[in-house]
């Protein structure tokens, strides 16, 4: 092409982005050389392999926190078109780069297993270590497009991998992604806890309305207000490049998660929904490590270079709730003739 116009994009980043921003053009790169697109900058190019990829679309099956059962309910997938619009709205405010923002927030969760967090302990008991970050680097990097992964961006699956958990994302992109999805999970989890008759809304402790508001719009415009002020306030003073929050408003989120934990998460209703998805998954993977040629073709491939405790646990990851139901029903459950 004659105008390349990724090179202009690149050019455009350099000029309207802040500076502490991670630009396209400094990339540290992929894990296996590829010629730059004429077209797409490098994190373009990201999200877009991840939203065709199978693992991406294998969301729309995956709880959240109730196995879906209300077409209103919120799944992986939901979950993570919301983490993408609530960052991008933020980087926006703060001149960050959108399309590294929407990859990572596109990428974060395509590791999570079926049945939710119930299905990440489970695998995480059985195997003596399983989490969805880690699984969803293994994803892009080795299980998708049938073993050859997506050869992601060093930013991009940096951000993937330092979503939850101790690590630090490297750049400010991958920092918002982190706390926004916390934020995101907390405020719609709210409202579908409500909706699943499991918390009222007099329940909710009032301080944390009186602060948060009392719609799941006034609880994210809230998040995100505090964020664009405060992050321009510290990066306006030289302060450290992070993500920050009021005082009050990071209190409000941590009383916020205490009391979904007590109440929702490690609720009476969760923990029997729980009983149930952990022994299926048990059930399945027990079933499968002693009968390995039941495993789709493509995941018997994958034992030539891995265990079979890895790759019966990367199926099971990759399952949707339905699909771990019918697996479940048709291995253990006689059917009439």
């Amino acid at each position: 092409m004659d105008n390349n116009l990724r090179e202009l994009t690149e050019k455009s980043e350099a000029s309207s982005l802040a500076t502490y921003a991670q630009l396209s053009a400094m990339t540290k790169g992929r894990r296996k050389h590829e010629e730059p697109c004429d077209i797409r900058t490098d994190f373009q190019r990201d999200r877009d392999r991840i939203i065709h990829s199978k693992s991406f679309r294998a969301l729309i099956g995956k709880t959240q926190v109730f196995i879906v059962k209300d077409d209103f309910f919120r799944t992986r997938l939901t979950h993570t078109l919301e983490v993408s619009q609530i960052a991008r709205t933020i980087a926006r405010s703060l001149r960050l780069n959108e399309d590294l923002i929407e990859a990572i927030a596109l990428g974060h969760d395509l590791g999570h297993t079926c049945f939710g967090h119930s299905g990440e302990d489970v695998l995480a008991k059985i195997n003596g270590g399983f989490q969805h970050n880690e699984q969803s680097l293994r994803v892009v990097d080795v299980l998708e497009s049938e073993g050859r992964g997506l050869n992601l961006t060093h930013e991009v699956r940096d951000g993937i991998l330092n979503h939850t958990g101790e690590g630090i994302p490297v750049t400010m992109e991958g920092k918002l992604v982190k706390i926004v999805d916390r934020i995101t999970y907390l405020c719609h989890d709210i409202e579908d806890s409500i909706s699943a008759k499991i918390i009222s809304e007099p329940e909710i402790p009032s301080h944390i309305v009186d602060v948060l508001g009392d719609s799941h719009s006034k609880k994210v415009n809230t998040f995100v207000v505090d964020i664009v002020e405060e992050t321009s306030k510290h990066l306006v003073k030289g302060n450290e490049h992070r993500i920050y929050q009021s005082e009050l408003l990071n209190k409000t989120m941590q009383d916020l998660r205490n009391f979904m934990f007590k109440n929702v998460y490690n609720g009476n209703i969760c923990l029997k929904e729980k009983e149930k998805s952990t022994f299926i998954v048990t059930a399945i993977y027990e079933y499968l490590i002693d009968r390995p040629e039941e495993l789709p073709k493509e995941y018997l491939n994958f034992l030539k270079s891995s265990s079979i405790e890895r790759v019966v646990t990367d199926y099971i990851a990759s399952l949707t709730d339905l699909r771990a139901i019918k697996l479940f029903q048709q291995i253990f459950i006689p059917s009439p003739k």
